[in-house]
């Protein structure tokens, strides 16, 4: 059988298969800890539980529009002026399947053949192949950690070229946990306006996992009037209310490209799911209550991660300021070896890490830094102990 020629030019995520890897071996009796998935341990508020069953009840269970019931897209236009202080109208918004249908919808709605990409590394691991699917060229802009892996105005100046079309990245990053500051998004914005055919994608899916300057305001580049028509935010439910499983995200952004969006998801899957909808109308619309309290646990297993850390010998690592991962460089373990195996890169270290210290994590190759590795802290804290345990053990042991 001869399948798409497409299926060659982009890879399975590697989040997933490092979670299906681990699965796979709990599965034959053997107690991996997961430090790999990007996904809150908590359970979803019950007031949000609540309003989906009322929903059920009420008989929400038919066909929604394509882009989302209107009270729901009014509450976000709500909630971004709350919280972000930015005005949308209800046509701007499109509500999907999870963000990553959100970003989805937009690189297809923007790009096409040779149309260029930029996306500074290291970024999470769909931009690259949503992209690719789309027949456009990704340009890559290698961060560094001197630079708190972001990307600075110099370095995007001279990544544009006149095939440019889309910029994208996100604050708080996954996998770096890097936020980038109003001044640096600032900064960033001047030079878009010096290129208006570039539009800019936003994901701020961790918007409120934000331990920059002690949690304070979160800054979105969507601010900046000159260059908002042009923004393309990306945001949802999955990690700032624990509602990874219910699969709703959204986009505001000009009209046109809503409306682009919308077109893109009737072909692909029409409407959310209206239980999900109504529930998303409570989430937003409620104290943040919740919300605050499960990124309180956060910063505090991100401190005790930063502690353990510097018990690990040989790694280097910038402190996240957001998200929940951190995301250190491994490299001084390559060439070295374990019962004649051995370890030559990032991806070979996870593996062995999986196998023999029965953690997993997942390959900083994936996110497009080499040498890195990235370890969630979106566990409990017994389970981060113990992981943390083992991976010292397992390096202790290469030689």
């Amino acid at each position: 059988m001869q399948l798409s020629e497409i299926l060659s030019k982009f890879n399975e995520p590697e989040t997933l298969k490092m979670a299906k890897l681990g699965r796979e071996l709990r599965a034959n009796g053997i107690n991996v800890i997961d430090l790999s998935l990007g996904e809150p341990d908590f359970n979803t508020p019950e007031h949000i539980k609540d309003a989906a069953k009322k929903a059920i009840d009420e008989n929400w269970s038919h066909y929604t529009p394509v882009s989302g019931y209107a009270d729901l897209k009014e509450t976000i236009c709500k909630k971004l002026l709350r919280d972000n202080g930015l005005e949308y109208s209800p046509n701007q918004i499109v509500v999907s399947t999870g963000a990553k249908q959100c970003i989805a919808n937009t690189m297809f709605s923007i790009l096409y053949d040779n149309d260029e990409i930029i996306i500074p590394t290291p970024y999470w691991v769909s931009y690259s192949e949503i992209a690719r699917m789309t027949r456009a060229k990704v340009v890559f802009v290698n961060t560094t950690p001197e630079s708190g892996f972001k990307i600075t105005p110099d370095q995007l100046e001279n990544a544009l070229t006149e095939k440019t079309k889309l910029f994208i990245f996100s604050s708080p990053c996954n996998p770096t946990g890097a936020v980038y500051s109003k001044n640096e998004l600032e900064a960033l914005a001047k030079v878009f306006e010096k290129h208006p055919n570039v539009c800019i994608i936003s994901d701020e899916i961790y918007e409120y996992i934000n331990y920059y300057h002690g949690g304070g305001k979160y800054e979105s580049i969507a601010q900046f009037s000159a260059i908002k028509e042009r923004v393309i935010i990306i945001n949802g439910l999955s990690k700032g209310f624990a509602m990874t499983g219910w699969r709703l995200g959204y986009t505001a952004s000009a009209p046109e490209i809503a409306k682009a969006n919308e077109k893109i998801q009737g072909q692909f899957t029409s409407g959310t799911n209206s239980i999900t909808q109504r529930a998303a109308i409570t989430a937003l619309a409620s104290p943040l209550t919740a919300t605050y309290e499960m990124v309180k646990e956060f910063k505090r297993r991100r401190q005790r991660v930063i502690e353990l850390l510097k018990e690990l010998p040989n790694l280097k690592c910038v402190e996240p300021q957001g998200a929940f991962y951190i995301f250190p460089d491994v490299s001084y373990y390559f060439g070295k070896s374990f019962e004649g195996e051995m370890i030559n890169n990032s991806s070979e270290l996870c593996m062995y890490l999986l196998n023999h210290a029965h953690i997993s994590t997942v390959s900083g190759d994936a996110f497009g830094q080499p040498g890195y590795i990235r370890i969630s802290f979106a566990n409990s804290m017994e389970n981060i102990e113990e992981g943390f345990k083992r991976i010292k053990s397992g390096l202790e042991k290469l030689s």
